[in-house]
């Protein structure tokens, strides 16, 4: 039974992350693009400007929201995670250096993809029940689109669901439990053969602190992911630049093998990545599953944003891409390709290669660095994959699922801890790009309201600047 599951599994997922998808997700991202002239481009500094500025202005939300801030933070704590470390080197291993070059290509168009999903994420929002705002995909599908589209709304929600439990919660307990484990056996403080027992704590830990922030509601998930978020980023940034500022004479041969590699893989691996398309797919799929353009989950936590005008909080979207892929995602490639590290290309590979770039180049003290490193973007990749969870569980059942769900999320942290994952983690993948379809119909539908929004707006507040 187990087998034909990973069988069935297997083959939805490679269709799903295979050619016809990416061509999906890049079509959309450049027909979006075209129909707003390359906004995300024309008018990249202006959004930088934007939401750099407003995130340094202090305020208060209203009840049932967040702070412009708490909501860019959130919806990064959700997109900022192991991918960001682990994803990378997988699609470097497997794809070539190459794969970088289609990273930062599907974070280009992502942008604008980001964009149209938050802009329309506030415009169709609504107040539930309990007088917060809610919104993303399932209600701009509900609002937005005539009642024949209204069975997407449910599908997407229905794959949302399923999709936190394992991408957004027991994988990433999983990733924690690895990284403390082997900090606490490089220094000697467990065995090897003795994590079962600590990784039930941690679990029992883990569960109790994801419980009482998510109960905590809106509010309480804004604050965390405020202080942790920029925390957790500044942290990573720091010690990445380290890596490539004492290894700057490799920086100009790493960016010629991106190149090259992008275009003609087997020149920089050897002929172990021969294939021009496996370079492609590899950046495109590691690069969506990173910044999740195309997901449209990102655009939940922006709904919650205490702000009026949906076009300023798409701006959000596209420093969002911006600083999940061209900034953590390139720093870690350039950590891998710039410290010397042997990569097994045509070999899966994750973040144990990543931390060995770390610990070349610094030592092997830095492992404990990059423990808490990993800790911090799996946990908040937990809290904002749990708030996500609990809308779409919330837009099928309503406002009474709400605390059921955000009990049993907790607890699943501890299935997270004390299990072995490997079929878990490709289901949960699978489910992650099966959300993509119907919001990437719904956005493209919709993509005359973005349209039509980006103009009023640029001829009102925006031709100010």
């Amino acid at each position: 039974m187990l087998s034909v599951i990973e069988s069935v599994n297997a083959a939805i997922n490679n269709f799903i992350w295979g050619v016809p998808a990416m061509i999906c997700i890049i079509g959309v991202g450049l027909y979006l693009s075209i129909r707003t002239n390359f906004l995300q481009i024309r008018k990249f500094p202006y959004a930088i400007k934007v939401t750099i500025g407003r995130m340094l202005r202090k305020r208060e939300a209203s009840d049932g929201s967040l702070t412009p801030f708490q909501a860019v933070c959130t919806a990064l704590a959700a997109t900022v995670g192991t991918g960001n470390i682990a994803g990378v080197a997988g699609a470097i291993a497997i794809g070539g250096p190459g794969a970088v070059f289609w990273m930062w290509v599907s974070a280009i168009l992502g942008m604008c993809t980001k964009f149209s999903e938050v802009t329309l994420a506030v415009h169709f929002r609504e107040t539930n029940a309990n007088g917060d705002l809610v919104g993303g995909p399932m209600y701009y599908i509900k609002n937005g689109l005539k009642k024949h589209w209204h069975w997407l709304a449910y599908l997407f929600s229905a794959f949302g669901v399923l999709t936190v439990f394992g991408t957004g919660n027991a994988t990433q307990v999983n990733t924690i439990t690895t990284a403390v484990d082997s900090a606490l056996i490089n220094y000697h403080v467990i065995a090897a053969d003795n994590t079962s027992t600590v990784n039930l704590v941690m679990g029992i830990v883990l569960a109790i602190l994801v419980g009482l922030i998510l109960l905590g509601g809106i509010k309480r998930i804004g604050q965390v992911t405020e202080k942790l978020v920029p925390f957790m980023a500044l942290f990573y940034i720091v010690l990445a630049i380290g890596v490539v500022v004492m290894n700057w004479r490799n920086v100009p041969g790493v960016f010629s093998s991106i190149i090259s590699g992008a275009f003609n893989p087997a020149s920089v691996t050897g002929g172990a990545v021969g294939s021009f398309f496996m370079s492609m797919k590899k950046g495109v799929s590691r690069g969506i599953f990173s910044n999740e353009a195309g997901l449209g989950t990102g655009s939940i936590a922006h709904a919650c944003a205490d702000t009026r005008k949906p076009v300023k909080q798409g701006l959000f979207g596209i420093f969002e891409v911006f600083t999940d892929t061209i900034v953590i995602c390139t720093l870690t490639a350039l950590v891998i390709l710039c410290s010397g590290v042997p990569v097994g290309y045509g070999d899966a590979a994750g973040a144990e290669l990543t931390i060995q770039g770390f610990t070349n180049t610094y030592g092997n003290w830095v492992s404990i660095f990059t423990a808490v490193a990993m800790c911090c973007f799996a946990f908040s990749t937990i809290i904002g994959w749990g708030l996500y969870g609990a809308r779409c569980a919330e837009f099928i059942f309503k406002e009474k699922a709400i605390k059921p769900f955000m009990v049993l999320y907790a607890l699943v942290a501890i299935v997270g801890a004390t299990m072995d994952l490997g079929l878990l983690w490709s289901i949960a993948e699978t489910f992650n790009g099966l959300m993509a379809i119907p919001n990437l119909i719904a956005v493209f539908l919709l993509s005359g309201v973005v349209v039509k929004l980006v103009k009023e707006y640029f001829a009102g507040e925006g031709a100010k600047d």
